[in-house]
């Protein structure tokens, strides 16, 4: 699982391997509002856990254990308990994988979502709410000339050559999460469904862009900062939904009682592999459906942000396939130099981002980048040019790695992100370093645990920064006590107003503790207005 999942909470519900035990006969209902549907026993239902906070990456596991149903009385869910006893010993049944492709599946998507849609009056006064924000939560700071659609990810071969829609290169889940990979297998990952052929196990889940499929093994992880995918499948359909659909259209898909979202995770409760593969074909054929009619475009096209949680599970993907796999090497550094890894978290940099104003007509440079999140995260949330620079090897091995991957899931979800620039090297002395800074209106320099040195150099390298560049750091460039004097006139610390903030826990990754940054903004005025009181 992605680095960055462990750091929000997510309204889906993970599973985790549970030995299997046997189910009484007693069923559970529920009484509220939200849910009307005869729910599994408490031993099936899925269970909450914390994953240690410092894993990296990891997430919260949770899961119900593979029960079958008493074949001697015909209590639970759907269909009476020899049903329910027979799908779980019987092979699942065989559905299409590529319906994206297949008229008559994707017509049987368009009648499923034109009964979902009619639906009952019940189902109508409970599905969950998908308003779209189409500032993406900025609020009224929003950037007008933004555009989030990638129009080649929604483009034919036909229509626009090899760099149209249709295959492309990139690591499916099953790469990195099944049985029989090596060194990542049974000793890694467990069947998450009871069934005879381990095949039965892979299934394509449709994404929003043309072609856009990813191939997962349904399996569970042995441990918790492993990748989980039926979670990450889980995310997607509620993120597709609520981010490319309207509400009506996102009514099959996250409707409480009958949608996609809701069956799914009720057949991992019960371990139907059988059921989930059928909701996924559904939810696949669906999706086609609404691509082909526009819908996804005409919603895409009214964006001009993206939200967060979006943002975020498209970063940990990129860094689950990617990252994760060698995140042993980024330990090896000598302590008291300036290479010393750490990361800021998403939702610290997104507040970032807010704070200094920064859009997708801006440049962005991250000073010290080592695996690129930061560069990834500004190129795709604001869509601005970004850089980073890092030149720790291992880094920035992984680095390489991770923005490929990066740009492979942006034309998976259909999304434009921002060009990205990353150099290997010394930032003091790299040439494309400097020019891009002339160029910067945003310099992020994670500088807690540089040298004094190292601080002192790049205060020299801010003189280059153009009028009303912004630069944030976690320790100031600009002593606390500093007043601007006729002895220390052509310090570079003079062009530099300083605002102190706080950031709060679970912002970075070398502590849950809160702490404090720097927002620096280069601003000559002060020196200028003193020298001129001098008569200079």
């Amino acid at each position: 699982m992605g680095f960055f999942d462990q750091f929000h909470t997510s309204s889906t519900s993970a599973i985790k391997p549970q030995t299997s035990t046997v189910r009484k006969t007693t069923s559970a209902t529920t009484t509220g509002a939200s849910s009307s549907t005869r729910l599994p026993p408490p031993h099936l239902r899925p269970s909450h856990s914390t994953a240690t906070r410092n894993a990296r990456p990891s997430t919260t596991t949770t899961g119900g254990a593979g029960a079958r149903r008493n074949a001697a009385n015909g209590t639970g869910g759907d269909g009476g308990a020899g049903s329910r006893k027979r799908r779980l010993k019987g092979r699942p049944v065989q559905q299409a994988l590529s319906s994206g492709s297949d008229d008559e599946d994707v017509d049987d998507g368009e009648k499923w979502l034109t009964t979902t849609k009619r639906g009952n009056k019940k189902a109508r006064t409970t599905t969950t709410s998908t308003t779209r924000d189409v500032n993406g939560g900025r609020g009224g700071d929003v950037d007008l000339k933004r555009c989030v659609r990638s129009r080649s990810a929604f483009l034919s071969q036909e229509e626009e050559g090899e760099d149209g829609g249709g295959a492309f290169e990139m690591v499916h889940a099953a790469d990195i999460a099944g049985l029989s990979l090596e060194g990542r297998g049974k000793e890694k990952f467990t069947k998450a469904f009871e069934v005879d052929d381990e095949e039965d196990l892979t299934v394509e889940v449709q994404y929003p862009s043309l072609g856009g499929r990813e191939r997962y093994q349904l399996v569970l992880p042995l441990e918790a900062d492993d990748m989980n995918p039926l979670q990450d499948i889980l995310e997607v359909v509620e993120l597709v939904a609520k981010n490319y659909l309207t509400d009506a259209e996102a009514r099959p898909f996250l409707d409480e009682n009958e949608g996609v979202h809701r069956k799914l995770k009720r057949a991992m409760a019960w371990r139907s592999c059988r059921d989930f593969r059928a909701t996924i074909d559904k939810y696949n054929n669906a999706l086609t459906v609404l691509r082909r009619e526009g819908a996804i475009v005409r919603n895409l096209d009214e964006l001009h942000a993206l939200p967060l949680p979006l943002v975020e599970r498209i970063l940990t993907q990129a860094y689950a396939r990617t990252v994760s796999l060698k995140v042993e090497t980024l330990k090896k550094y000598e302590n008291g130099t300036d290479n010393v890894y750490g990361e800021l978290l998403p939702r610290f940099i997104s507040k970032i981002f807010q704070e200094t104003h920064l859009k997708s007509e801006h440049v962005f440079v991250d000073l010290g980048s080592g695996v690129a999140n930061v560069v990834l995260q500004a190129a795709l949330e604001v869509g601005c040019e970004s850089w980073g620079c890092e030149m720790m090897d291992n880094a920035c091995d992984l680095a390489e790695l991770q923005e490929k991957e990066f740009h492979a899931r942006c034309r998976l979800w259909g999304l434009e992100a921002g060009s990205t620039h990353l150099i290997r090297g010394d930032f003091l002395t790299s040439t494309a370093v400097g020019k891009a800074l002339q160029r910067a209106d945003v310099v992020l320099v994670n500088n807690q645990a540089f040298t004094p040195s190292l601080n002192n150099s790049l205060v020299n390298m801010f003189l280059d920064l153009k009028e009303g560049c912004r630069i944030v750091s976690l320790k100031s460039f600009v002593p606390s006590d500093h007043k601007i004097t006729s002895r220390n006139l052509n310090s570079p610390v003079n062009l530099l107003e300083v605002q102190n903030k706080e950031y709060y826990s679970n912002c970075v990754s070398w502590t849950n503790a809160p702490g404090t940054y720097c927002i620096a903004k280069k601003d000559s005025s002060k020196l200028k207005a003193f020298a001129e009181s001098m008569g200079l």
